[in-house]
């Protein structure tokens, strides 16, 4: 049987494909890996010339706070795998987030968010916010009760995340969004714990979806970046003069490694997954552990909101442990394999303590309010033998 002719359009590509080349720029040298072109600025033929690329009456690059070409590869390529009209990358996931939820807003909107949330988007939302004279409402994610209530009563922006930081709660996008509509509210969901490996909110009704692209999608904890992926006219209209005068830009080489880490994020994130899901079985069972979260156990309380949107249950789990604080440190502390670290995404194997670390600016009712109290710790699977993990973590809970 005479093979299927493939496609040139990279949007009818398999998600696979579109990860190792959407995108691609080849220079007139011809090369197979991207180039990284590490400069500020762009010359040009004429003084003329100048001024039509300045009011974007002529296609071209003016100045790396505007956009690269290794940026514009890694732009293209999100859009693809994200399915979406349009991406701008950033200098750092937070970058990507405070732009994303700041930008659409002016003094007097009111925001509706999800109460867990990463510590520094809370941080923003209930502290820098009121100075601009923003209001914030937050609400239990999972109830649809409480968002139809405060969405109803009339808001500009929606927020949430799912799975959220740090104990993966769930929150349905679509009713959500369904909502947002209605009120005519944008919705921006962080998606980074996900990945658009396994949920993809635009397709969900999303009306934004922003990354820390230092997590999965660089997949080896060497750069800081970040990513806005909405339609072209929000994206041109609202989000474009916001990024280019505020300056929120990833460096080209940032943009680069990031470009080499799609290659393998769908390889990784599967991988990850499986190994995950292996290990919340085994510390589900040990009896130091007074519970666990993982988006697709049956015992997660939002599983079927996780299952309905997650391909699978993703990388990453939140482990509570009998004693508290004292029992979470000396847990950590017993960790051979796995190191103690604030990031996540990584091909090793990283854990932390929250509440002391990525939600330390919440005070303890905040942290309450999300369900966090002091014996949780958050673990993000890499890509180790699943067995000596198995035999890190034995270890550490053995030991207590």
């Amino acid at each position: 049987m005479a093979d299927a002719p493939g496609s040139d359009d990279p949007r009818n590509w398999k998600p696979a494909t579109q990860a190792v080349r959407g995108g691609l720029m080849r220079s007139q040298f011809g090369e197979i890996s991207e180039a990284i072109f590490l400069t500020s600025g762009y010359a040009y033929d004429s003084a003329e010339q100048a001024e039509a690329r300045m009011a974007g009456k002529e296609p071209g690059f003016v100045y790396s706070r505007y956009g690269s070409p290794t940026a514009e590869m890694l732009q293209q390529r999100l859009c693809l795998i994200e399915g979406a009209e349009a991406c701008r990358v950033t200098g750092s996931g937070m970058g990507a987030i405070s732009s994303a939820i700041l930008a659409p807003l002016k003094a007097g909107d009111r925001v509706v968010a999800a109460t867990a949330l990463f510590g520094s988007c809370r941080w923003i939302l209930a502290n820098q916010m009121p100075k601009f004279g923003i209001e914030t409402c937050f609400v239990d994610g999972a109830d649809m009760d409480a968002w139809a209530r405060e969405i109803g009563k009339g808001c500009q922006l929606v927020l949430i995340e799912s799975p959220a930081n740090p104990l993966l709660d769930g929150v349905d996008i679509a009713a959500v969004a369904k909502l947002c509509k209605q009120a005519g509210a944008l919705l921006v969901v962080d998606n980074v714990f996900a990945t658009p490996v396994l949920q993809r909110p635009l397709d969900l009704g999303a009306d934004v979806v922003a990354y820390s692209a230092t997590k999965h999608m660089d997949g080896q904890g060497r750069v800081l970046a970040g990513a806005i992926l909405t339609h072209e006219k929000l994206m041109t209209d609202v989000y474009d003069p916001w990024l280019r005068h505020i300056g929120p830009a990833c460096s080209p080489f940032n943009a680069w490694v990031v470009l080499k880490g799609l290659e393998t994020m769908q390889l990784r994130v599967e991988a990850q997954s499986r190994i995950a899901a292996t290990l919340a079985d085994l510390v589900a069972d040990h009896p130091a552990v007074r519970a666990v979260r993982y988006p697709h156990r049956k015992d997660h309380p939002h599983y079927e909101i996780h299952k309905r949107q997650m391909k699978s249950g993703g990388t990453l789990m939140a482990i509570s442990l009998k004693g508290g604080q004292d029992a979470a440190f000396r847990f950590l502390n017993g960790l051979r394999i796995a190191d103690i670290c604030n990031n996540l995404g990584d091909t090793k194997t990283l854990a932390c303590h929250p509440s002391t670390t990525t939600h330390r600016a919440l005070s303890d009712a905040e942290q309450a309010a999300m369900g966090l109290d002091r014996s949780w710790v958050r673990v993000s699977v890499g890509l180790e033998d699943v067995e000596d993990l198995a035999a890190d973590f034995s270890g550490a809970l053995n030991a207590l």
